[in-house]
């Protein structure tokens, strides 16, 4: 069986607690009737707490909690949270005996990867400590390997995050051995041995006008766009569809990537074209390809990010390898030729567009104002030699209506 889950916690011991979406109403569900129940502090009278005792308990966010008695020690117990997974020592004053909702099974559910050995037969704190900070609240992927020989036992799973294995990228961090590690490959980094290159975004029919944002404009013509994933049509092609889902799963996977962005390898391999990671000015990581090398001392490398179309000079300590099944996803960004208008000698504006002196930086920051931010769509007249398409503003009219009033540009029939 395969199903979402939310990480709840880690335990002490590498048990990874999980709560399957499913389960998400029904535990809202019995919450809210545990808050309407009970009201105020904890037991404050003295009470014999035995171990294994069903309780309520009183978290540090004030929320009461169902909870078991682990441990007894003076007047400090060793609670668990039965729906979340996690231990805590908490003072009796916080706690309340209770045989209420003790037929509803707990919602969280403990498990183990299945066929993985920890380094030295059981995890390492620092081992644990890395899968909390990874995987915690986080939602990932399961799929159920074995049942435990009894019901209080330990589910073996694989557990799948942004496409990769935890078994495998544990193994491969040097944390414990997996036995089956049939997708270490895809767990594998681009080094540029061979020369796949990213995938190109399937378009939508000539004709067919579809919703797009602008991500990134060359010139007042020359732009970038990307399928409008937002936009939520009954009607969708197929092709808006796909674009749509491997923008969700994309961005999925590189929130991951951005989690375990210092365990990768520097890039040390600068061709032409190669696909790598790059960290952009906000700090994230996306993905990205190299076109040249722009300095020597000290090295400096012109990227693309492909799902934008932007440019960045980066040195090579902001530069990584890409893991493979990154590589599987369209780059979202498409170059684009914007139909109807051409550039005009009647625009006297002397500050020109160095790359591309026909048109005056008056004329580019004109048409940035047409497009940041706004709904827009297109319709696509030609796909070679190049992609042409007619670019639409909210108000169905052409966007390049503004600098043909303000003189940047002319109509090209």
């Amino acid at each position: 069986k395969i199903f979402q889950a939310v990480v709840s916690c880690i335990g002490g011991d590498g048990t990874i607690y999980i709560v399957p979406k499913s389960f998400e109403t029904a535990l809202s569900r019995l919450m809210n009737e545990i808050q309407s129940t009970f009201k105020g502090l904890g037991l404050l009278i003295p009470y014999c707490w035995k171990k294994g005792e069903a309780c309520v308990v009183r978290g540090s966010d004030t929320v009461w909690y169902r909870g078991k008695i682990v441990e007894v020690s003076g007047s400090t117990l060793q609670v668990q949270y039965i729906d979340r997974g996690y231990i805590e020592s908490i003072p009796q004053c916080h706690l309340y005996p209770t045989t209420f909702y003790t037929g509803v099974p707990p919602f969280c559910i403990p498990c183990q990867l299945y066929k993985t050995l920890p380094i030295g037969n059981f995890w390492q704190q620092d081992a644990v400590d890395y899968l909390q900070e990874l995987l915690k609240n986080e939602e990932v992927e399961i799929h159920v390997e074995e049942l435990p020989n009894s019901p209080w036992g330990k589910l073996s799973i694989s557990l799948y995050f942004g496409g990769i294995s935890l078994s495998s990228f544990m193994a491969y961090q040097k944390y414990c051995v997996a036995e089956d590690c049939q997708d270490i490959e895809k767990l594998g980094l681009f080094e540029g041995d061979f020369s796949p290159s990213y995938m190109l975004q399937p378009l939508p029919v000539p004709g067919e006008t579809f919703p797009v944002t602008v991500t990134h404009l060359v010139s007042p013509k020359e732009v970038y766009i990307c399928l409008d994933p937002s936009e939520n049509h009954t009607k969708q092609s197929d092709t808006k569809r796909a674009a749509s889902h491997d923008s969700e799963s994309l961005g999925k996977a590189l929130k991951w990537c951005n989690k375990i962005v210092k365990s990768l390898p520097l890039l040390t391999n600068f061709q032409k074209e190669l696909p790598c990671l790059a960290e952009y000015v906000d700090g994230l990581w996306y993905r990205a390809k190299l076109l040249s090398v722009t300095q020597l001392v000290p090295v400096q490398i012109l990227v693309q990010f492909v799902d934008y179309g932007t440019y960045l000079v980066a040195p090579t300590s902001r530069l990584r390898l890409i893991p493979y099944h990154l590589l599987k996803y369209p780059a979202q960004a498409v170059r684009v030729v914007l139909a109807g208008f051409k550039p005009t000698s009647d625009d006297k504006n002397v500050e020109r567009i160095p790359y591309s002196p026909e048109w005056s930086l008056k004329a580019l920051w004109t048409m940035v104002d047409c497009v940041e931010g706004k709904r827009l769509s297109a319709s696509i007249l030609t796909v070679s030699p190049e992609v042409t398409i007619s670019l639409y503003g909210d108000d169905r009219n052409p966007v390049h209506l503004k600098l043909i009033e303000m003189g940047l540009a002319q109509l090209d029939e």
